[in-house]
């Protein structure tokens, strides 16, 4: 996802988008816990996009 594209979505929209990253990121955790993630580059890959996120919001000033 590009910060493009996060900049042009409104606060409740990256606020969902936030929480459905947040989510990925806990189902890959257990996957790779339990050795059933086949891709590990999906883990960082999903972490950056959450840093992107957080940092549009907090560019916006309404970070939690």
């Amino acid at each position: 996802m590009k910060p493009a594209e996060l900049r042009t979505k409104d606060v409740d929209a990256l606020n969902k988008e936030l929480t459905e990253l947040l989510k990925a990121h806990f189902g890959l955790r257990m996957q790779l816990a339990t050795q059933q993630l086949a891709n590990n580059s999906q883990l960082g890959k999903v972490r950056r996009d959450i840093a992107r996120v957080k940092t549009v919001l907090r560019e916006k000033g309404v970070q939690k």
